[in-house]
């Protein structure tokens, strides 16, 4: 369930759809991370790995930002030690083909322009 919105996103919604995407999804990690998660949950110190060289911070803010706006969950567990895990909503899993799109723009723009420089 989405939280109260986040005034980055509220501000976009005066502007244009694709603001709103970019207040979502923009910033450090967001798209990777919901990569990481469409092939199903991972627990924290997972998708820190998966992810890359991200800080412990940056990844917290991201997946907090991720899950006040409905992108993804977290569900923790009463264990000892705790475990906590991350998985998309159906909102998330909706993004299934623009994270292949993206992907793919960026291998051909790796391929093409990187790759050359």
């Amino acid at each position: 369930m989405v939280n109260a919105v986040r005034e980055p996103v509220r501000r976009a919604v005066d502007i244009c759809p694709i603001e709103v995407s970019i207040a979502v999804l923009g910033g450090a990690w967001k798209m990777t991370v919901v990569k990481k998660l469409l092939d199903g949950p991972l627990r924290y110190g997972e998708l820190r790995r998966s992810v890359g060289p991200v800080t412990p911070r940056v990844l917290t803010r991201q997946l907090r930002e991720l899950e006040d706006d409905g992108i993804v969950t977290r569900t923790a567990y009463p264990e000892v030690p705790p475990r906590v895990e991350y998985a998309l909503t159906d909102l998330g899993h909706a993004l299934s083909p623009f994270v292949a799109a993206l992907n793919e723009w960026g291998d051909r723009y790796t391929r093409e322009v990187v790759a050359r420089a």
